[in-house]
């Protein structure tokens, strides 16, 4: 395996100021051709810790990228803390200064002296074109090790690692393959979820690798694999990816980055059905979920927000003694705001929420987290009575989350009869 270490210069990074996208990223860009990352470090824009971090790296592993820190200004020091640290004096690099010269034209902007000092570089590296900046990358080879520098911009950075870096490193190593797959399941927490598939667990090969990521109403299972056989890894993690298919199979709902909303969206396309919705506690989070999908209108008719028990009874039709007498968060009140939106939209199903989101709100007999999700459609209404805990942004998500599941289990059973 090839091991690399990414390291990201900014103080930005370290008071929160910015998120450390590019990172995740690249790691993501170099799994897929073979490189291991192994360690990802945030440090602040001073030589020493550039230095520090340079020495760490080399000794864990073959390559280390470092992004930020390349601009033309005085705050931007990673150009010559590398030119110090691999005794290196500062070249004007013409090619470079022609290609910000182009650049610069092409904007109708002026090559100030402070543009012109991107030209200089480390006499010992090689520079790789930045086609949308002005900052070179710069590729350095020390004792069989490699070390390359790239501006921070995004745009930039992306542009460099997969035109630049990766065919470099192609040519340079001999590069395996790192294969991963994740499995999308909802419906189950964690530590539940490990108990039932254990057995499948323990028996998976020592060569693949289970890791459990937990989020808000989703539970993701990633099985990784490495090694020089690119398709049979592949075909050893998909056979593992059906067996669990066998085992759980309501509460997989995908694979990868695919997202519930995306299947829900898939499977009304595909049945030709239409969806509305009537919402309380997620205050129109499932109807954002649905939208942010697009061709959505095909298939989506709309959504009443109804966070009011006034909006309930003089939009959705809620019988006021329902709420009166049993509450606005309880299975008569909820089924009634999807009967209530099935009928405003005339669509083929409805789906309604109504809880206690929180902090406050809860009492003894409905705490915070008490939610009552329905679906209505030509064939009836169903409903269930979840409970999520205290935390509010928790509580709208898996609440949506919820909604979309019991739609995709209807869906389901539908088109497949499974």
């Amino acid at each position: 395996m090839v091991f690399t270490e990414i390291i990201s210069i900014g103080d930005e990074l370290l008071i929160g100021q910015v998120v450390n996208t590019n990172a995740s990223w690249m790691a993501s860009e170099l799994n897929k051709n073979g490189i291991n990352v192994v360690q990802i470090t945030a440090i602040s824009d001073r030589k020493e810790h550039i230095w520090k971090a340079l020495d760490e790296a080399l000794e864990r592993g073959q390559i280390v990228i470092l992004t930020g820190g390349l601009g033309p200004t005085k705050d931007d020091i990673t150009k010559p803390a590398l030119a110090s640290y691999f005794d290196s004096k500062m070249v004007f690099h013409q090619p470079t200064y022609e290609h910000i010269k182009k650049l610069f034209a092409e904007r109708n902007y002026p090559v100030t002296d402070v543009n012109r000092l991107q030209a200089e570089i480390p006499e010992k590296c090689i520079p790789l074109v930045n086609p949308h900046g002005t900052a070179p990358g710069m590729w350095f080879e020390k004792e069989g090790k490699i070390v390359v520098s790239l501006p921070g911009v995004p745009f930039e950075m992306k542009s460099l690692i997969t035109d630049e870096v990766i065919p470099r490193l192609k040519q340079k190593l001999a590069l395996g393959t790192i294969y991963h797959k994740t499995t999308m399941t909802h419906g189950m927490g964690e530590s539940a979820l490990a108990e039932l598939i254990s057995d499948w667990e323990s028996a998976l090969p020592e060569t693949i690798k289970l890791a459990y990521l937990p989020q808000p109403g989703i539970v993701r299972l990633r099985l990784s694999v490495s090694g020089d056989q690119d398709s049979k890894l592949k075909e050893a993690v998909d056979e593992q990816c059906r067996q669990l298919g066998t085992i759980i199979p309501d509460l997989i709902f995908g694979y990868d980055d695919l997202t519930m909303e995306e299947v829900v969206g898939n499977y009304l396309k595909k049945s030709g059905k239409t969806l509305s919705a009537a919402e309380s506690c997620t205050g129109g989070y499932l109807s954002h979920l649905i939208t942010s999908i697009p061709g959505s209108s095909a298939y989506f008719k709309g959504s009443v927000v109804s966070y009011t028990n006034e909006a309930k009874i003089e939009l959705l039709g809620v019988p006021e003694q329902n709420i009166i007498k049993y509450g606005a968060v309880s299975q008569e009140v909820a089924e009634a705001m999807a009967l209530g939106a099935l009928n405003r939209f005339s669509s083929d199903y409805a789906l309604a929420i109504s809880g206690i989101a929180g902090p406050d709100g809860g009492t003894p007999d409905k705490p915070v987290g008490t939610v009552w999700i329905a679906m209505a459609s030509s064939n009836g209404i169903t409903s269930r009575l979840f409970h999520y805990g205290e935390h509010r942004g928790r509580n709208i998500r898996r609440s949506a989350l919820s909604a979309l599941n019991m739609l995709r289990l209807e869906l389901k059973l539908r088109q497949t009869g499974e």
